[in-house]
């Protein structure tokens, strides 16, 4: 059994899919379904079952991804090794992460750390969901609880708060909102209730608002709502500075915090090349929430 046929299998595992495995590889689906027929032939035991959602690992299939991903590990950390650590950062990292850290503030973060580390290819993967690492869908993923399941390492990197807030233009144009009784009378922007990802982010639930009038899963759509005078909603602190005329509106009734996670595979932590650029991140995330939010 070679690496290719191992990299091969992993793909196929990770993507259950001939073409989309084909796609991150670079080769045509025939191939890759030929790559893993000869693969199960050698082992003498089928690795995958073909089923209407795609391409399931069996049994066998399952027993041999923990010595693919054990020999994954290896081969990344013998390039590192060779390559040396002293220098500069290279090399591609992708980040998973909700898109209100995504837009706010992974930009000027990621910015400053290709400062220092020119040869770095860094990819923000911005969606409002939670992220696969065991899939390989990211090499390390920002959320906004620490998971429950799975190989993972988590690290806390640090906390940032939420007020309702709406633009000076939507406050003089609309009845004074002095509790949250009176946002009854207001158009109120927040999530969709059924696609929010994760309770965390049920920030109108918490304090009893039930109906939203203009809702989207995507925090950057919500955010240019309150810009553009539209309405109500809660809004990051961080992100205030990004709209112009944005006001907080009952600070002492309605004053969230949450926290950022750094979520990475269990096996990265050998990987001093991800090590070294998950502490830059981290650091950089803590300073650029505490700047902005000092802006509010």
């Amino acid at each position: 059994m070679n690496w290719d046929d191992l990299k091969v299998f992993l793909a196929v595992a990770r993507f259950e899919s001939l073409s989309a495995a084909g796609r991150e590889l670079k080769v045509d689906p025939a191939t890759v379904g030929r790559r893993i027929a000869r693969l199960e032939e050698k082992l003498g035991a089928p690795l995958f079952g073909k089923s209407p959602q795609g391409y399931a690992m069996t049994d066998a299939g399952q027993r041999l991804l923990t010595h693919a991903e054990r020999a994954e590990q290896a081969t990344a950390g013998a390039v590192e090794e060779l390559a040396g650590q002293a220098g500069d950062l290279s090399g591609q990292i992708r980040i998973g992460a909700p898109d209100g850290c995504a837009n706010y503030l992974l930009p000027q973060v990621c910015s400053k750390i290709m400062d220092e580390n020119p040869n770095l290819e860094i990819q923000i993967v911005a969606l409002p969901r939670v992220f696969n690492l065991s899939k390989r869908e990211a090499d390390m993923a920002i959320g906004v609880s620490p998971p429950t399941a799975g190989r993972l390492t988590v690290q806390k990197i640090t906390d940032y708060k939420l007020h309702l807030a709406a633009a000076r233009r939507y406050l003089i144009k609309h009845p004074k909102i002095n509790s949250i009784e009176d946002l009854k009378g207001h158009r109120v922007i927040g999530y969709i209730p059924d696609l929010i990802f994760d309770k965390e982010l049920d920030y109108l639930g918490e304090v009893g608002v039930d109906l939203v009038n203009l809702a989207s899963n995507s925090v950057s759509v919500q955010f240019n709502w309150v810009r553009n005078a539209c309405g109500v909603g809660v809004v990051h602190d961080f992100a205030i500075p990004f709209g112009r005329g944005i006001r907080k509106v009952l600070t002492d009734e309605l004053s969230l915090t949450r926290s950022f996670y750094l979520i990475r595979h269990a096996d990265d932590r050998r990987l001093e090349r991800l090590n070294r650029f998950a502490v830059l991140l981290g650091d950089g995330l803590r300073t650029e929430v505490a700047r902005l939010e000092a802006m509010t």
